[in-house]
């Protein structure tokens, strides 16, 4: 019980937390004006491997690794889904995310309920 208890006020810890950043979803709309426009800008994995991203108003996108040591170049495609965007990288099958504003220049994005990325702006 006392664990349950814990968990809860950590849940509770989480909501406020979240409702003091403003974390706000983006609609495709802004998630295809925002990136979607041929601009390059950096992605960045959970373990800190970061690639330059380009996704052109026809549909297609690429990521090139910044570093030599780390990441694997693609191309793909993408297309605007009800709550965000789907990607197919060559050889793979599409997934879904959704795009999520954590701070100024700098958005989550988000599969289910795990963060996969990091995107950000330079200012």
């Amino acid at each position: 019980m006392r664990a349950w208890v814990a968990g809860v006020a950590a849940g509770a810890l989480l909501v406020v937390s979240t409702d003091a950043w403003a974390l706000t979803k983006l609609t495709p709309k802004e998630i295809q004006d925002a990136f979607f426009n041929g601009e390059a800008f950096t992605a960045s994995t959970p373990s800190n491997i970061k690639f330059k991203m380009v996704f052109t108003s026809d549909g297609k996108v690429t990521r090139e690794p910044v570093s030599r040591a780390a990441g694997m170049k693609g191309e793909g495609t993408w297309k605007l889904s009800k709550d965000g965007f789907c990607t197919a990288w060559k050889g793979s099958k599409a997934t879904c995310f959704t795009l999520v504003n954590v701070e100024e220049n700098k958005w989550s994005v988000v599969r289910g309920a795990a963060t996969v990325a990091t995107w950000s702006k330079d200012k």
